[in-house]
């Protein structure tokens, strides 16, 4: 009776094990490969980058395996028919194809990725909305304030002085220039449909171009874990035609909230799961103070930041600051004395005590108390 259970046991795990393949393909074909098949010129382009990066790769990949059994089962024990060569070591053919062929594709990946990387660089303003489209001297791309809050995010429209809180809405076939940064920690806003993900961090403003070319939703996220309210730090990216653009412009001008210092700083606290919201008016300096970490009343901003100013490494040293680097002219810099550098002869030539074994580490064993001493301590 024993015997049998485990028989049919042993049975019900095979067809399991020869369902389970089948069954990780139908789930797989529930998912969305957005990254592969995105909505965006930015993000066809990274896509198009992985593609070529991984079928050069596959190049070595799928021979060297396709080899690799090949070799095997040609030279097995069994096969008497193999030539047999114990005193071979070289072969001038060989040794070109083994490294001319992954030098090739080592020169061909790092063109690729070079001009790729300069083409895509997300502080670089959009020379086409999509192939055969470029952007035109007359077409200013809409600016958005982007903050990473605790856990959620704010999106403020300078131009058109409204903000809505895990909402982004922007208009098809436009260029889109995020301007970013976080109220704690450090996050990445990444919309996968429309560009690649950049890191958001307090203190510090960074930027992304981006451009969505069909009208649809897509899922907006974090993609840096933040704390325990990360899993739902996500939100829904509406790209529209220009005229619903305007008439949800519209809209989220007739909410009475208006988005102020006081009202941010009850926003920035942390929360789960929140709804869209929108408000109807913005302070024009709120996203500069954020970004000098100075929304609170009586706090200094950050130098050089406030309310639009100079850049901090822009402005000149005050009288008795030190000089930094990075405010100096390139002719102007130098190097400094290296005070760390060893001394004279090598380490441990000198004498006790001599300077050359200072930077040696010295373990000296501390001289037994004496019966005075031990009285004292």
């Amino acid at each position: 009776m024993i015997r049998r259970t485990f028989l049919r046991i042993a049975r019900v795990r095979s067809r399991l094990s020869a369902i389970a393949p089948l069954a990780g393909l139908l789930a797989l074909g529930g998912c969305q490969t957005v990254v592969m098949n995105p909505a965006g010129d930015v993000a066809v382009q990274q896509a198009d980058l992985i593609l070529w990066s991984t079928v050069l790769m596959l190049l070595i990949i799928v021979p060297v395996m396709a080899l690799t059994v090949l070799f095997a089962w040609r030279y097995r024990a069994g096969n008497e028919e193999a030539d047999y060569a114990p005193d071979w070591d070289h072969s001038t053919q060989l040794e070109l194809v083994i490294w001319a062929a992954p030098l090739l594709i080592i020169i061909a990946l790092g063109a690729l990725t070079w001009v790729g990387t300069h083409l895509l660089d997300p502080y670089r303003p959009l020379s086409r909305v999509a192939p055969g489209k470029p952007v035109t001297a007359n077409v200013r791309p809409l600016d958005v304030e982007v903050v990473s809050l605790d856990w959620k995010w704010l999106f403020i429209y300078p131009e058109q002085g409204v903000a809505t809180v895990n909402e982004l809405v922007v208009p098809v076939d436009r260029p889109v220039r995020f301007r970013m940064t976080s109220s704690s920690v450090m996050n990445t806003l990444w919309v996968p449909a429309m560009a690649g993900m950049i890191y958001t961090m307090p203190g510090m403003e960074t930027t992304l171009h981006g451009v969505l070319n069909k009208v649809g939703r897509f899922e907006g996220r974090s993609a840096n874990y933040s704390g325990a309210g990360f899993s739902n730090m996500s939100f829904w990216t509406y790209s529209v035609t220009p005229a619903r653009f305007d008439q949800w412009v519209a809209g989220v001008k007739r909410q009475p909230r208006r988005l102020d210092a006081a009202l941010y700083r009850r926003l920035e606290q942390p929360s789960e799961k929140v709804r869209p919201i929108g408000f109807g008016s913005v302070d024009p300096a709120l996203f500069q103070r954020i970004v000098a970490m100075c929304v609170k009343p009586g706090t200094s901003c950050m130098q050089g930041m406030s309310h639009g100013g100079p850049a901090v490494n822009d402005r000149a040293p005050r009288a008795g600051e030190a000089e930094g680097a990075l405010t100096r002219d390139p002719s102007e810099k130098g190097e400094s004395p290296h005070l760390s550098a060893p001394h004279g002869a090598a380490q441990g030539q000198g004498d006790p005590g001599d300077g050359t074994n200072r930077n040696m580490t010295m373990n000296v064993l501390p001289a037994p108390l004496g019966a005075d001493a031990r009285k004292r301590a």
